[in-house]
């Protein structure tokens, strides 16, 4: 059975640094204009002081975003890994047109199941958003776990992207890209709060990137595309296709800088 009973605070001395750095992040200035979004188009700069500056400054930036996250959700994380080793070795695909390699429908169901087996109140969570001018439509599927403390009377909600790292590569993106995803876990365990400060930081570095590279950014590419994958309309399902809520999330949609990301959180023991 999961236990929660670990309740701890991550403590306030670290409130400040990280909210700081994330929203200089936003407020980078060129050529002493102040850039307010990830998906403007203000030209970068071309000195390569800057442009070393800039990326050695993200990987650091990410190093610390997934090691704070890291911090709560241990023993789900630890579940999470040994699912999907147990599953890639023993569940073969059960889709109407089965996969001969892995089925990643088949795999989150999985993982589902033996979260439940060990006492974890999981789903699959369907987030759907319509199109606009600036973004495609579009479905995406991911698994969703609410921790409960011991009192009942606080919740912790934790998101599972299974592919997470897949969702950032490029083909075409620059070196200094390239080596800032390796950073990426290949599967995410965390909170919505910490998924968005991952993906504030990689999406603004993949704007740089194809500006460097001189290509096209598509839509799907930028930050309020893959914000929309784990927010927007959801609803929650369990393994075996049966109903469990449908919520409107505003955790990832929320302004950066407004996410205390040291704050008491629930520590899945």
């Amino acid at each position: 059975m999961a236990d929660s009973n670990e309740e701890k605070s991550l403590g306030e001395e670290c409130l400040g640094s990280l909210e700081e750095k994330i929203s200089d992040f936003f407020s980078e200035s060129s050529n002493g204009s102040n850039c307010t979004s990830l998906d403007d188009d203000e030209e970068e700069s071309s000195d390569p002081a800057e442009r070393e500056e800039f990326w050695l400054g993200q990987e650091s930036l990410l190093q610390e975003i997934l090691s704070r996250s890291n911090l709560t959700g241990s023993k789900l994380r630890r579940e999470v890994s040994r699912a999907m080793k147990m599953t890639k070795e023993t569940v073969e695909c059960r889709c109407p047109k089965p996969s001969s390699n892995r089925c990643a429908i088949c795999l989150r169901r999985a993982v589902i199941d033996h979260l439940h087996t060990v006492g974890y109140d999981a789903a699959l969570c369907t987030s759907t958003w319509r199109s606009t001018r600036e973004i495609p439509g579009g479905k995406h599927e991911y698994i969703d776990v609410i921790v409960h403390a011991t009192d009942r009377k606080k919740e912790a909600r934790f998101v599972i992207e299974l592919d997470f790292r897949v969702e950032f590569e490029m083909a075409k993106a620059c070196e200094d890209y390239q080596k800032l995803i390796t950073h990426l876990p290949e599967s995410f365990v965390g909170k919505p709060e910490h998924l968005n400060t991952v993906l504030s930081v990689v999406c603004g570095a993949c704007k740089r990137s194809m500006r460097e590279r001189k290509i096209y950014m598509g839509p799907w590419r930028k930050r309020k595309f893959m914000l929309k994958k784990w927010a927007g309309s959801q609803r929650r399902w369990f393994s075996d296709l049966s109903p469990a809520v449908s919520v409107q999330s505003k955790e990832l949609l929320m302004p950066i800088h407004t996410f205390s990301l040291c704050s008491a959180a629930v520590e899945v023991a």
